[in-house]
């Protein structure tokens, strides 16, 4: 017996999550936080990510929400790519990738598309499948992009270079700024079109909640997290020569490595770590690092965009130590947060990166402001907000006033 297939607006209601990932954790993990809420929400009834995180496995995902691994890819030094595992050129690797995706999105039939960052996918691995689904008709996409991206003249040029104001312009329903414009505006550079952006959305920040809070420490104790790890070594070690040269630095210290920090370099840390007998203690990799937030006394990071949203969302005083290459989106964005009065940020030029300093900053935790004192509470309403948006992208007006 042949069923008659459900119409669009009668049947569950589907979601792709789009993470190109050749680096770090921020896009696999801000897609899971969006997946997630629209999910528990039921805006939607599933959802999808496809990602080229390597640690994508290690992540637990909420009910309904899966993923698809994509083949992973390296940056080499000189600023090009190669295949991780397959042997594969660089334009093998990225033909494979852009016929998964499709095909992935062929057989789902989502009815929204959000696109992390990157408008064109990763070498333009997108660009068939925009114009497919542009042509179909029947899927919403979205571009969602991060509070901060870069300096406005180098995005600019990485933009065009890409052809990404092109395809922002001719694919795109919505932009959506998981940030506020009052904060930082990371489109600043760019030649949108008037038209493109009236189509551009200020969420606010992603709030984030510990589902579970057990198995921390009982005692007082700062995280020190350098996000992936991949680029943390020089963080990591400037807090692990603060606690060795000052035997009197307290409260103990969570180090959580992340699955980047790995080889030689960790083992030389996971040495000294020994030394300091229970003043620091360090695991590899935490998949739920939310109740360690949710924990701690303060907080010594980097500046990523999800290491900055639990900041925000835990209320935790927070010493942050940005990275400056290969971009300087960490470095606006603390610094900015610190004209605000939501962190304190440790600055090369200013302060110096040394062991003194860091052990200043981790003792000036305990009488530093909390981000709610400088009104974090009303940067944090980007979920809520994208869960209104997709509502009315896909023309639930009866859910979207049950939920006003």
């Amino acid at each position: 017996m042949v069923q008659t297939p459900l119409p669009a607006s009668d049947r569950p209601r589907r979601v792709v999550l789009y993470s190109h990932d050749t680096f770090g954790l921020g896009h696999l993990r801000r897609s899971r936080a969006l997946a997630s809420a629209l999910t528990a929400s039921d805006t939607v009834q599933s959802a999808i990510i496809l990602t080229g995180s390597p640690v994508a496995g290690r992540f637990t995902f909420p009910e309904r929400v899966d993923h698809v691994r994509l083949p992973g890819v390296t940056k080499l030094p000189d600023g090009s790519y190669v295949s991780q595992t397959l042997g594969l050129d660089i334009d093998e690797t990225t033909a494979l990738r852009a016929g998964l995706i499709q095909s992935a999105i062929e057989q789902y039939d989502p009815d929204l598309l959000i696109v992390d960052k990157e408008p064109t996918g990763f070498r333009g691995e997108l660009l068939p499948t925009l114009e497919w689904l542009s042509q179909r008709g029947k899927t919403k996409l979205v571009l969602g992009l991060r509070d901060v991206l870069d300096e406005p003249d180098v995005l600019a040029a990485e933009w065009d270079r890409k052809g990404a104001v092109q395809a922002t312009e001719q694919y795109y329903d919505e932009i959506w700024v998981y940030g506020v414009k009052s904060v930082y505006d990371p489109t600043a550079g760019l030649t949108l079109s008037d038209s493109a952006r009236a189509r551009m959305y200020w969420t606010g920040y992603l709030r984030r909640e510990a589902a579970e809070v057990s198995e921390v420490p009982e005692d007082p104790f700062i995280l020190i997290t350098p996000g992936g790890g991949g680029d943390g070594a020089a963080m990591v070690d400037l807090v692990l020569s603060a606690y060795e040269q000052d035997p009197d630095l307290n409260p103990p210290a969570v180090l959580v490595y992340g699955p980047f920090l790995s080889g030689e370099v960790r083992e030389e840390f996971e040495t000294r770590v020994e030394k300091l007998q229970g003043r620091v203690t360090a695991v590899g990799f935490e998949s739920r690092i939310e109740a360690l937030f949710h924990g701690a006394e303060g907080v010594v990071c980097m500046g990523g965009y999800n290491t900055f949203c639990e900041v925000l969302s835990f209320d935790k005083r927070a010493v942050i130590v940005p990275r400056t290459v290969p971009r300087l989106e960490q470095w606006i964005r603390a610094s900015r947060a610190e004209e605000l009065g939501l962190v304190h940020m440790l600055d090369e030029d200013r302060d110096g990166m040394t062991p003194d300093a860091m052990v200043a900053a981790i003792r000036g935790l305990k009488t530093q402001s909390k981000p709610s004192d400088a009104g974090a509470d009303g940067l944090l309403d980007g979920l809520d907000y994208v869960i209104k948006r997709t509502r009315k992208l896909m023309g639930d007006a009866a859910l979207d006033a049950a939920a006003e």
